[in-house]
């Protein structure tokens, strides 16, 4: 099944609360918005594009002052509870996420030990803590470890 099928789209836009979806020649455009918070926020998201010499999915936040890319995005999680979906991208031992809130929030977590979001977060300072408790949510679709594989 494509990673970012239609439905797929559908599901995080219901998630984020985005009041317009867009399907722009090779890319998902989503508009949210907040009146509470004054925020906007427009989520693009590249099922196939060319990133180098691959191709891989690419996840694209514009918001205020900010432009935000997640390059290979492996997969996603979408929490309806917490109203936001969490966009990963592994590399090795290290991951990357993107967290787009229904709020139009957007927090970008960039080379975390993949080791962190397993671990015992009162152990680190909060700053650290804060990036493992938001991508151990995406912890179930993430590849197994070839350390923890042999075990």
């Amino acid at each position: 099944m494509e990673k970012f099928s239609k439905e797929k789209i559908d599901e995080i836009a219901k998630v984020v609360g985005a009041e317009k979806i867009e399907w722009d020649t090779d890319h998902y455009r989503l508009k949210i918005s907040s009146k509470e918070s004054r925020r906007l926020l427009v989520l693009e998201i590249y099922p196939s594009t060319a990133l180098g010499r691959q191709t891989g999915a690419m996840i694209v936040v514009y918001a205020g002052g900010a432009h935000l890319q997640l390059h290979n995005c492996s997969g996603f999680v979408c929490s309806e509870e917490l109203g936001e979906v969490t966009f990963v991208s592994e590399t090795g031992k290290q991951i990357s996420g993107m967290v787009v809130e229904s709020d139009a929030a957007c927090s970008l977590y960039s080379n975390i030990n993949r080791e962190l979001i397993s671990s015992d977060f009162t152990k680190f300072g909060v700053e650290v803590m804060l990036s493992g408790v938001a991508l151990s949510l995406a912890e179930d679709i993430l590849q197994k470890d070839e350390s923890e594989q042999e075990e």
